[in-house]
């Protein structure tokens, strides 16, 4: 028979509850006014919103997508995006399995020289040179390689592997399995939390990223969705200037709406993916950081 809750842990409970649904409303409402605002008439909206939109209508969205260069730009994200995801998870990966082996020679210290990465930037101009030197500049790579190592991701990963039963690994070598067979058929399924986890903060890094596509590229081709929304969102006076009409009636875009209807294209992709990873994203980040 389930024991009653005594009033302490009632008042405990009710308490916890008010304020975690505190926490929740003030997490989510800058999202939610974001939406509404987007998808509202711009000439009511500036007079106030509530908690529904005013004027509802899509001409911001309209006026958005009409845009040059919109969507070869978002092409260009979400294959930087996949590509880069991939290319990082499996670099990673391999990398932090092999750190993990005491049989690889100065195994430490290379472990010891990626930590120290975390801590040593040699800036914004050194970078830039090495990125040149590479002939990364306007080159779609520039999206791919920098980044396909990254010393957090392989600190998680080699901490999550070091807590895997080192049996598994035993038996298969026992059964003549090479090191791919073992990690293609053994670790790597095994580790699905932690490379969900990597996932998640991979793709996130590689769909916000525009700065190196500011600065290496100039190429109108190789644009990503997030620099042109940048551009449009400096120029947002100017394209507010140019209404579009819907129906038999001009809806007039202000430059606040315009904001705010690119910031919600720019998240929107992240809060629909983020949800259906968060199970694995939890898990993987509570057990990989058990041990150190």
């Amino acid at each position: 028979m389930r024991n009653k809750k005594s009033l302490t842990e009632i008042i405990f409970d009710i308490l916890n509850y008010f304020i975690l649904s505190i926490l929740f409303i003030i997490c989510i409402f800058p999202f939610y006014y974001i939406f509404i605002y987007s998808i509202s008439d711009s000439i009511i909206a500036q007079k106030g919103l509530s908690i529904l939109p005013k004027g509802f209508t899509l001409a911001n969205y309209i006026k958005i997508f009409t845009l040059d260069g919109l969507v070869a730009a978002s092409i260009i994200s979400v294959l930087r995006t996949v590509i880069g995801s991939i290319v990082t998870i499996i670099a990673c990966f391999f990398f932090g399995y092999v750190v993990t082996k005491e049989k690889l020679p100065c195994r430490k210290l290379i472990y010891r020289f990626l930590i120290i990465t975390m801590y040593l930037n040699a800036g914004l101009i050194p970078w830039f040179l090495t990125m040149r030197m590479y002939h990364l500049n306007n080159n779609f790579l520039v999206y791919i390689l920098p980044g396909a190592v990254s010393a957090f991701y392989v600190i998680l990963i080699k901490t999550y592997i070091e807590q895997l039963p080192q049996a598994l690994e035993e038996s298969a070598k026992l059964d003549g399995a090479g090191y791919i067979t073992i990690i293609m058929k053994i670790i790597f399924p095994l580790s699905m939390p932690i490379v969900a986890t990597i996932l998640v903060f991979a793709s996130v890094g590689q769909w916000n990223s525009w700065f190196d596509n500011y600065i290496l590229v100039q190429n109108k081709g190789l644009k990503t969705l997030q620099l042109v929304l940048y551009e449009y969102l400096q120029q947002a006076n100017a394209i507010s200037s140019d209404s579009h009409t819907l129906s038999l009636r001009a809806k007039v875009v202000s430059p606040k709406s315009v904001k705010m209807t690119i910031t919600m294209l720019v998240t929107l992709p992240i809060l629909i993916v983020y949800p259906f990873m968060q199970r694995y994203f939890l898990k993987g980040i509570m057990m990989g950081a058990v041990k150190g």
